[in-house]
């Protein structure tokens, strides 16, 4: 006996994807025989519904049962078991664990269907929706009006240092070039040119290491970056151009040469290294006073906070001169917070609350590198989506399936990976999603597009001496112009690492953190990222609008962003637009045929506004490595589109 149930069909599960408490959700089987089970039932959080005959159709019998979902914000779980005279069948989501077309089992599986039951209150910044955000590591960004140097002083372009030897007998990190707010600000105009609407900047607190990830002063800003009034001014002028500045909280850990800890005696003031009786002790847990602390991941520069503690929470957040608020104060947007799964969920409601009371329209991001909506740290589900925690997070998962697409050509596992993000994140959470290609922390783009090895299975050594061939960089090209066209049109908010657009290539890090080369930018790569950042800043439906699958064979995929009634996807006034996306990554011509002609009656180019079809039949021969932009000119009395998020 055969049985289906697709989570991307409204004829399966109505409403798609997450949901409101207390909202009610059909779910439907198909089971394809003229007779009858014995028993049909919906397995929902470890209890069972018994499903209703609802009607018979050409493919065989249909089931269903509505669901009121919780009052609390949760996951709930469900699958369906299948009672014949002789066995019982269980069918449930599929062994990738993505979603849509589910798969049979003999026992009562691991993979269940998701549904993301949220608060219903849960609202994320307007203006992220409708960003394009730029990544930038300070120190290696742009060099601006002279500020003083702390650690090893390099000259602008040169080669990070990458050996231990470089730095003496430890790895430190303390190399430094010069980047500052200076420099950021004098480069707005390049950025507003490139359609950015947000900046990202990596830490700008006081710390000993150019990645400033351990810090030494929370309140301040690294002396090397400038001063709070510079910091002030870059907001006030990237504001008056419509740009808004994100920065990197850093609250897991600070750093063992700090104001709280101060094992080298570097600050004023009593550290908890220095004293027991430090107002900073409670912060941090010690096995043997003082040399021995829990740390990040084993670092001994990097001892961790105790986030719960209530002197830290203060200073962090609660306090009326806190952390938080001085930084707003100073003009920032909101904050991404690093390693996010390592924070208590208590912690993070907090610091949410806290941030929204100072400005409801800040963000909160954190950095979660796997689907956020299930994600287990340390044994534990964590709520970050939810509706009381984060707005959204780096959209590592998102990285993740561009990548593997365009080397892959597999279009229908990556629709099933953008489909499957579709229907767990909250629409809320979805749209603000930090869209990245590359990051501080990852391999640039240009360098995994090229086919280039793994830099796990790379020493340091080895990812220093590799160098992209001639033909992996020509493939390389190529397809990171599909990736910023994905990266641009898809729901969520695309964020360029600095230098991407300019034809960076590196493996992690530190050769993903080189100082950006202004005398020398590839322009085919600069012009695609600009113009395709403008299409999207000029059609509201690549921002906000509806998103369906139209076609994923072969290595091509086609899609529609869209509005419907003069509204987008959170019911808000939009002029209607359609707009269809097709992707070729092959290095040979495809020719594609599809039918719209119940969405359009005309179909023009998007870039060219040439005329493709005006009957809605659409024939397309595709170039190699290519994408095409067209806007449908609809029928109002055809049908509507039924796939909604």
């Amino acid at each position: 006996m055969q049985f289906e149930h697709n989570s991307h069909e409204l004829i399966y599960r109505d409403p798609f994807g997450a949901c409101p408490v207390c909202s009610k959700v059909r779910l439907r089987l198909l089971v394809m025989s003229s007779v009858c089970p014995k028993k049909v039932f919906c397995v929902i959080n470890n209890s069972e519904i018994s499903m209703v005959l609802s009607q018979e159709t050409d493919r065989g019998l249909l089931y269903e049962c509505t669901v009121t979902m919780p009052l609390n914000p949760s996951l709930v779980f469900y699958c369906f078991r299948i009672e014949e005279k002789e066995k019982t069948y269980y069918y449930s989501n599929n062994r990738a664990f993505l979603g849509g077309i589910g798969e049979i089992y003999d026992s009562m599986p691991e993979k269940l269907f998701q549904i993301t039951v949220y608060d219903k209150d849960y609202k994320t910044p307007d203006w992220m929706k409708n960003a394009v955000v730029y990544q930038i590591f300070p120190d290696r960004f742009f060099r601006g009006k002279y500020t003083p140097f702390h650690g090893i002083e390099r000259k602008w372009g040169e080669e990070p240092y990458y050996r231990t030897q470089q730095f003496g007998e430890k790895y430190l990190s303390n190399d430094f070039f010069g980047g500052n707010f200076d420099g950021i600000r004098q480069k707005l105009p390049y950025l507003k040119e490139l359609g950015i609407t947000a900046i990202y900047l990596n830490p700008v607190s006081k710390a000993f290491s150019n990645h400033r990830y351990d810090t030494g002063d929370y309140t301040v800003p690294d002396e090397t970056l400038g001063t709070a009034e510079d910091f002030e001014i870059l907001c006030n002028d990237a504001g008056k151009l419509g740009i808004k500045i994100i920065l990197d909280g850093v609250y897991s850990h600070t750093g063992s040469d700090s104001l709280y800890f101060n094992k080298d005696r570097n600050y004023d003031g009593v550290g908890a290294y220095q004293s027991t009786d430090s107002p900073y002790y409670t912060w941090y847990s010690f096995t043997d006073f003082p040399d021995k602390y829990d740390c990040w991941w084993g670092f001994e520069t990097l001892p961790n906070v105790n986030e719960l503690d209530e002197n830290y929470i203060g200073y962090i957040m609660e306090n009326d001169d806190s952390v938080i608020s001085r930084w707003i104060d100073r003009g920032a947007m909101g904050f991404r917070l690093d390693v996010a799964d390592e924070l208590p969920d208590e912690f993070i409601k907090k610091l949410r609350k806290a941030l929204k009371k100072k400005n409801p329209d800040a963000l909160l991001i954190g950095e979660v590198w796997e689907d956020a909506s299930n994600k287990v740290s340390y044994s534990e589900r964590r709520e970050f989506l939810l509706g009381k925690e984060l707005d959204s997070v780096m959209n590592y998962v998102f990285r993740e399936a561009v990548l593997s697409y365009l080397l892959s050509c597999d279009s229908k596992l990556f629709s099933q990976k953008i489909m499957s993000l579709i229907e767990n994140y909250p629409k809320e959470s979805l749209y603000t999603a930090m869209n990245l290609i590359s990051s501080h922390d990852v391999p640039r783009a240009l360098t995994v597009l090229s086919g280039a090895p793994d830099f796990r299975t790379l020493s340091r050594e080895q990812q220093h001496d590799y160098c992209i061939s001639p033909h992996g960089f020509y493939l390389a090209m190529r397809r990171a112009v599909l990736a910023i066209c994905l990266q641009m049109t898809l729901p969520g908010a695309p964020t360029v690492y600095y230098g991407d657009e300019r034809g960076m290539s590196g493996y992690a890090d530190p050769f993903n953190r080189c100082c950006i080369d202004w005398d020398n930018r590839d322009e085919v790569l600069f012009s695609q990222t600009a113009l395709l950042a403008k299409f999207r800043n000029e059609t509201a439906c690549l921002r906000t609008g509806f998103y369906k699958t139209l076609y994923c064979e072969d290595g091509i995929i086609a899609y529609m962003r869209y509005t419907e009634n003069g509204k987008d996807a959170f019911g808000s006034k939009c002029a209607d637009t359609d707009v269809v996306v097709v992707i070729n990554p092959h290095d040979t011509q495809k020719q594609l045929t599809l039918d719209l002609s119940c969405y359009a009656v005309k179909i023009n180019d998007a870039l060219s506004f040439d005329t493709i079809s005006d009957s809605g039949l659409l024939n397309l021969l595709l170039e190699p490595f290519s994408y095409r932009l067209l806007l449908l000119e609809r029928n109002s009395d055809l049908c509507t589109k039924t796939q909604n998020i």
